[in-house]
Parts: structure tokens; C-alpha cells; sequence
């Protein structure tokens, strides 16, 4: 995520990265971890927690994002927080680890089995998808995760506006980037190529987190029924989600209702066609359609999960954050071929 999050940061108009932070290599070069970078910080170097707290005390503003893992953001978060706060220097942040994903500590210590890092700043934060939210009422805000962004697309209008029963099945996919960098048999090409199944199904720690996010969106209590699976590509994630209809509409009905609840959303398609991972694969667009057959639902949701399920979605957070349009450095199309 941070490799993206420094992309995006490098084609933003209005955004200048001071600083990087790395605990297992500070002061070696930035392009040595993202080659694909090197145009945009050739002579850049990681640095340590020290340098950027310091950097923060001395900003007028900042903008913080944190790439960190689970478990690890929030006491990093915390320490540059409170030292913007003791200089009395302006700071938002955007966190897309889970760490601020909850509403309390006990509920993310059910989901994660450990002690949250810093409880007295959950307050602090909001974690909602941007297209369900039209301002923060805090300072910070988490970033949902890639799977719960793409499920919540396609969910909440369902909810929202009274489609549905409130039990739904999800189906999702994704690409082997969803777990990060770091190589693991799950993540590995040759044991994904060619390949597709399940995993931690029924029993994935995104679905309290979705629930929690929908019943934020819509006031509702849902019931989510979700079975991942890892795909044999890189970016990408596409999710169906399906449930019993109120009453009776037809496929065209159920499209004219999607796109009247996200007509006034820049990164939300909804299509008469199934939508294609590839159409929006390395943008922060997601492409929704749906059809039904009088008494059920399905609604398919296509989004990139590096960019619009993580690094995409939380620059158009900080961006609000920040008054700017939020759309702003993520206008880029997907290049069809990847």
C-alpha cells in the first residue's frame, strides 16, 4: 500500500511528500524498494520515527498517511499525532491499516486478538467508504479495507433505500496484492496462476468491520454472509452481492436506483454490462451493475484494490480533509491492459 499511497502522492497537484517512514531501513533509498518510482524520488531515503515527529512539530500542516500494519499504526499514529498537538501544528490523517477501523478497542481486539495500540484515539477517527459519507465528523479517518469497499458499494444502497431483505450473501475475489508485498504461499504467482479458491469462509475479520460500516452508512443492522477467494491476477478485487428483493423490480429498475444513489459520486459506475476488473484495475474508479429476476438481487462491484480499496480511497478522504476536490490527482483511467 505505501508504494501506491507514494504514487498517488507523486502525480497530486498540491501535495509534496517531506518524508517516509521505514523502522527496517532508514536512510536507504526509496527507489531501492519501489524501482518504479525512480522518476519521481530519485534521490529520496527512507527515514525514522525521530526525523518525522520533528518534521510534524514544525509544519504549519500536514498531511499523514499510514501504510503501517495492523497492530503496529496505531501507537505510530498516536506519537505524531500528540506531537502536532504539543506544537500546536495543524495534522490529518489518514490511516489504512485496521487499527482505527472500530468503534472501541474491545471491538477491534475481538476481531484481532491483541490490545489496540492506542485506545484513547479511536474517538478521534471515522472509518467509513467516502462515497457513504459526505464529510468527517473527526479530524482523522480509517479507510475501510479493499474487500469491505467493494461489499459496501454494492450493499448500502441495497439498504439504504429499502431493496432488500437485510441478509445477504457476498462472493469476492481478489488479487494476490491484497496481502501486501511480503511473499507468502498465498501470495506466491506460481501457486496462485491458473488457480482459484476459498478461503476463511464465513469467518473473515473484514465482516464486522463491513457490518459496522453498513450500519453507518444506513442505520441498519445487516447480516453479511461472505466467502473470499484468492484470483489468479494481481489487482483487482470483484465482488457479488445477492439477497431477497421487498418486492418486485426488474434489472433496468435496480440499475436507474444505483445510479441515482451515486449520481453525485466521480469514482462510481454503474453499467447495463458486467463490469470487468480490467476496466478499472490501477484506478480509483469501481464499476457496479445488477440484475435480478423479479424476487432476488445480484449486484456486481469491480474496483482496484491497491488504489480505490485502499491508497485511492484515502486520498479522496484527504483531500476532503485538506478542502480540496476530491477527486484531485485520481482522475487517471484504468490502462485496460495489465
Amino acid at each position: 500500500m505505501a508504494g501506491e499511497l507514494l504514487r498517488l502522492i507523486a502525480g497530486h497537484p498540491q501535495l509534496v511528500l517531506a518524508a517516509i517512514l521505514s523502522d527496517s531501513k532508514p536512510g536507504a533509498p526509496v527507489a531501492a524498494s519501489f524501482p518504479h518510482l525512480q522518476s519521481a524520488y530519485p534521490e529520496l531515503n527512507f527515514t525514522d520515527l525521530d526525523d518525522i515527529e520533528s518534521l510534524i512539530r514544525k509544519a504549519p500542516r500536514t498531511a499523514l498517511f499510514s501504510a503501517a500494519p495492523h497492530g503496529v499504526a496505531a501507537g505510530i499514529i498516536d506519537r505524531l499525532l500528540s506531537a502536532a498537538e504539543m506544537a500546536g501544528t495543524r495534522i490529518h490523517c489518514v490511516d489504512i491499516s485496521a487499527d482505527f477501523r472500530y468503534a472501541s478497542a474491545g471491538a477491534y481486539e475481538a476481531v484481532y486478538k491483541h490490545a489496540h495500540g492506542a485506545p484513547g484515539r479511536i474517538r478521534h477517527f471515522t472509518c467509513a467508504v467516502p462515497e457513504h459519507l459526505p464529510t468527517s465528523p473527526t479530524p482523522h479517518v480509517s479507510h475501510p479495507g479493499c474487500f469491505a469497499t467493494a461489499t459496501l458499494l454494492a450493499s448500502v444502497p441495497l439498504l439504504a433505500l429499502g431493496l432488500t431483505d437485510t441478509r445477504l450473501f457476498v462472493t469476492g475475489i481478489t488479487g494476490s496484492t491484497g496481502s501486501g508485498r511480503r511473499p507468502s504461499e498465498g501470495t506466491h504467482h506460481p501457486q496462485r496462476h491458473s488457480d482459484l479458491y476459498s478461503y476463511g469462509a464465513l469467518s473473515h475479520r473484514h465482516v464486522p468491520e463491513i457490518t459496522a460500516c453498513a450500519k453507518r452508512a444506513t442505520g441498519i443492522e445487516a447480516e453479511f454472509n461472505f466467502v473470499p477467494h484468492s484470483g489468479p491476477f494481481a489487482r483487482g478485487i470483484h465482488v457479488t452481492v445477492q439477497a431477497s428483493l421487498k418486492r418486485q423490480i426488474g434489472s433496468a429498475e435496480a440499475l436507474e436506483a444505483l445510479a441515482a444513489y451515486y449520481k453525485a459520486c466521480p469514482f462510481v459506475r454503474v453499467t447495463g454490462t458486467a463490469p470487468r476488473v480490467k476496466d478499472v484495475a490501477t484506478s480509483n474508479y469501481a464499476n457496479l451493475s445488477a440484475v435480478t429476476n423479479g424476487t432476488s438481487i445480484a449486484v456486481m462491484s469491480v474496483l482496484d484494490n491497491l488504489n480505490k480499496g485502499a491508497a485511492g480511497g484515502g486520498m479522496q478522504w484527504m483531500n476532503r480533509l485538506l478542502g480540496f476536490d476530491e477527486s484531485m490527482g485520481l482522475k487517471s483511467p484504468a490502462p485496460g491492459w495489465t
